[in-house]
């Protein structure tokens, strides 16, 4: 028979990842379960919204320590607060033409139940986040699946990206720039090196995402927390 352990800092990990949740409002923690293996948090449990779901999701990566969150969190709607299909697709579209910084004439939107699909290209990687985030906070939606691909107007010169993208970072003070290797392959940035959190790691993916011609980043930075 195999015994699991947990270990005392997972411990410590879990406690501070249920803090975090009773202190975030859009979530009701009593509904999610939060177990830890070696730095990787994982959610389960059922809540009614998708945008519970994201916010619980942004908890627990907050937490010092945590390398990953598995989010198995399952959105079970309430009677209350289903809504058809075709509704949902107004309420996106709606939604997205309200957003200043989401190009809704390229986008394209398909919803089956209850579960949102987006299509198309943009110039940039906040219009992909912002047209996800957008979509996820309103009612009746399940689930979203962000196929937007993005397509810099610009073309890239590699070494001049490069040189953009290391200065970014040492500028960035929540960064440690000496810490992040990057190369760059016509409009494709590789990233490597440690951080100490989930926030720092994304907070190098952002800054990268900011200088112009870049259409994709694959982050490899890996996540080494400061023990305590």
């Amino acid at each position: 028979m195999t015994i699991m352990t947990i270990s005392r800092t997972d411990q410590d990990i879990q406690a501070a990842v249920l803090d975090e949740l009773t202190f975030e409002p859009r979530v009701r923690p009593h509904e999610i379960g939060v177990t830890v293996t070696e730095g990787v948090v994982t959610l389960t449990g059922r809540i009614d919204s998708y945008a519970r779901k994201w916010a619980a999701e942004r908890a627990a990566h907050r937490v010092p320590r945590v390398r990953a969150v598995a989010n198995d969190l399952t959105v079970q709607i309430g009677t209350a607060a289903e809504r058809p299909d075709p509704d949902i697709a107004t309420a996106v579209d709606h939604s997205l033409e309200w957003d200043a910084f989401v190009p809704v004439d390229l986008i394209d939107v398909s919803v089956s139940h209850g579960w949102v699909t987006l299509h198309g290209d943009v110039e940039w990687e906040y219009q992909r986040r912002a047209a996800e985030r957008a979509v996820a906070r309103l009612t009746g939606v399940r689930g979203v699946s962000n196929g937007l691909s993005v397509r810099p107007s610009v073309r890239a010169d590699g070494h001049l990206l490069a040189e953009r993208i290391v200065d970014a970072l040492a500028r960035n003070q929540a960064t440690e720039a000496e810490q992040i290797t990057v190369r760059v392959h016509g409009d494709t940035v590789l990233l490597g090196g440690l951080v100490h959190s989930i926030p720092e790691r994304a907070e190098v993916e952002r800054t990268v995402w900011s200088a112009p011609g870049v259409r994709e980043v694959q982050n490899h930075v890996a996540v080494a927390p400061v023990l305590r």
